[in-house]
């Protein structure tokens, strides 16, 4: 028999905060899931699950913060050295060549965009130009040319 010094810490929990830690392990899908469920099965449910989010920071407290915390020190195994120095230089040699890809990619997109506002700006200006060459000559102006009212 248990006593509560002795129990699991999920024994003592109460059936809404292990229902609570649930959900929080399931992240902010899960949260959102519940409160339509509420709503399906029973308007007031859904709707008491919608306040106790809100005004429980569970949709935008701590718990999205954990969980990118937790994925940026996953990164961080990422980076770590291996101790072979055989992989270390493949990694090296990869990273490097990875960010000359990308500086690449990001010149050419550049070169692009300047492209494009080049041409935009071109039309523009052959627009201008037909407009104001279409104003320079009107009916008024040939007439007034030759000398006839």
């Amino acid at each position: 028999m248990y006593t509560t010094a002795t129990a699991p810490a999920a024994a003592r929990m109460g059936w809404f905060r292990r229902a609570e830690a649930w959900l929080d392990a399931r992240g902010k899908g899960a949260w959102i899931a519940a409160m339509v469920a509420g709503f399906v099965v029973f308007w007031p449910v859904g709707l008491a699950l919608l306040a106790y989010m809100i005004w429980g920071k569970r949709m935008f407290g701590k718990s999205c913060h954990a969980r990118r915390h937790d994925q940026a020190h996953r990164w961080g195994h990422a980076f770590r050295p291996s101790g072979n120095s055989v992989f270390e230089a493949y990694k090296a040699d990869t990273l490097k060549r990875l960010e000359d890809e990308q500086e690449a990619f990001e010149s050419f997109l550049q070169r692009l965009r300047d492209a494009k506002d080049k041409k935009e700006f071109d039309a523009f200006m052959e627009d201008r130009a037909r407009e104001a060459s279409a104003q320079d000559v009107t009916p008024a102006d040939s007439t007034a040319r030759r000398g006839e009212y």
